[in-house]
């Protein structure tokens, strides 16, 4: 029962990431780029991050955890910044799926570093996960089109930092209360971005001209929501487990871009959906049911 809570917690941060693409669709509408919405972002999550442990946690570190959580959190700025020119030169929909390659990857990093076979419940996730985002993308809607290289290697590195990212949140520093955690993480990935970026909306006159909403929800559910929940929630469920459940970012993503930006979903994309939350349930099912009958032999 406890794995399980700790399980709900990677969902709602997964589902928390989900809302972001939508979120920004409705800032390029009113007229705002990429960079300033994902400059945003940071600059606003690690506010709310800071305003968090100033009020609940101060927890003394030794340097060594400050420094390998500040660069845990190199990994969530590579992520956005590779993630976001992969954006600019692909299909969106082909940019979500090669992201979403870091369940897989997630689940072989962990294998290697257990020095374990991954297990049979979640090479069966991993597969119903697969077919289902090839499905929710709309890449067999897209057959025939020519795809840009430079967008591919960056959608793949966006795949490989963000499994790096959720395989060092559940084994860095687990002893960090979670809101210091998530703080340091958030101030080194802010640095990235601002350094890749410079946040010249701050002077420009962008935040005034309507910029601050979109950085504000984009802070909250892009940074503050999804740092914590992973923080408090992956240590708890494991690496392989936790990008399983991160897979719950595209069906939210889907169906907030139904709800807020009023998109229409192919049937195939339904069916993907479907797919999906079968995969990132079917962990949980077959455990159960392997702990049952285990239970009962035990017994008998």
């Amino acid at each position: 029962m406890e794995k399980f809570k700790f399980s709900l917690l990677v969902l709602f941060g997964a589902c928390s990431y989900g809302v972001l693409s939508t979120i920004f669709k409705l800032g390029f509408r009113n007229g705002f780029s990429a960079f300033e919405l994902l400059g945003g972002q940071y600059v606003f999550g690690w506010i709310g991050i800071l305003l968090i442990v100033l009020l609940f946690s101060r927890h003394k570190m030794s340097i060594k955890q400050v420094l390998s959580l500040l660069a845990v959190g190199t990994t969530m700025s590579m992520t956005s910044i590779f993630y976001a020119i992969s954006v600019e030169e692909l299909p969106a929909s082909i940019a979500v799926v090669l992201l979403f390659q870091f369940t897989w990857i997630g689940v072989t990093i962990e294998a290697i570093a257990n020095r374990t076979f991954p297990s049979r419940e979640k090479i069966i996730s991993i597969i119903i996960l697969f077919v289902g985002t090839l499905l929710a993308g709309g890449v067999f809607e897209g057959f025939g089109q020519n795809f840009s290289t430079k967008g591919i290697i960056f959608g793949l590195l966006a795949a490989v930092s963000f499994s790096f990212y959720i395989f060092a949140s559940g084994r860095v520093a687990t002893n960090v209360p979670p809101y210091t955690k998530s703080f340091l993480m958030t101030t080194s990935a802010t640095f990235i971005v601002c350094l890749f970026f410079p946040p010249a909306f701050l002077i420009n006159g962008a935040l005034q001209a309507g910029l601050w909403k979109y950085a504000l929800f984009l802070g909250f559910f892009g940074v503050v929501v999804p740092v914590i929940c992973f923080s408090i929630g992956v240590p708890k469920v494991g690496t392989g487990l936790g990008t399983i459940l991160g897979a719950a970012e595209l069906p939210t993503a889907i169906i907030a871009s139904i709800t807020l930006a009023h998109e229409v979903v192919s049937p195939l994309q339904w069916l993907g959906i479907v797919c999906i939350l079968l995969g990132i349930f079917a962990p949980q099912f077959l455990t159960a049911r392997k702990d049952k009958k285990r239970n009962i032999e035990l017994s008998a």
